[in-house]
């Protein structure tokens, strides 16, 4: 496996049709009007997951009056996503893209550094779409810890 095609500003987000943590299905299609941030983790309540939700969660009332919905995506279950959500109080949707069919899409699955070897992974990634589906921002190789600040800095929010 090579390194996944990357979004950039202009292309247009790939669509998606996935279940969520609450047992219902969010569209791309449905979220088209409003600005979403989309952030792709690697997998529910381990800790940098956890900081990076909950760094989220903690930012949403400020993120949503700029205008941002923001949706989380990784490989895990439904199921282990409503317990994600549950366990820390996440108020945002959790989507859950078993197959990865969509993070692959997004350029946020394929081979990655990890510890100095080449792994095939999520690769934890942050895309800000407009209203009219257009991808605005594409961050690769997040780190967990601080990104949503910096997010909210590259938006112009701080």
């Amino acid at each position: 496996m090579t390194a996944p095609d990357r979004l950039t500003p202009g292309d247009p987000a790939p669509d998606f049709t996935l279940p969520t943590d609450t047992g219902e299905t969010l569209s791309r299609a449905a979220l088209r009007g409003r600005r979403v941030i989309l952030y792709a983790y690697p997998a529910a309540m381990t800790p940098g997951c956890t900081k990076q939700a909950c760094d989220f969660r903690d930012s949403l009332a400020s993120l949503q009056a700029a205008g941002y919905e923001v949706v989380g995506i990784s490989p895990d279950q439904p199921a282990k996503l409503a317990k994600f959500r549950e366990r820390d109080a996440i108020t945002f949707p959790l989507v859950a893209d078993v197959d990865k069919a969509v993070l692959t899409a997004y350029g946020a699955f394929g081979e990655k550094q990890s510890y100095g070897r080449t792994v095939t992974g999520v690769i934890r990634s942050t895309f800000v779409i407009d209203p009219d589906g257009k991808i605005e921002h594409a961050f690769y190789n997040v780190k967990a810890t601080g990104h949503v600040a910096k997010l909210r800095r590259d938006l112009g929010l701080d």
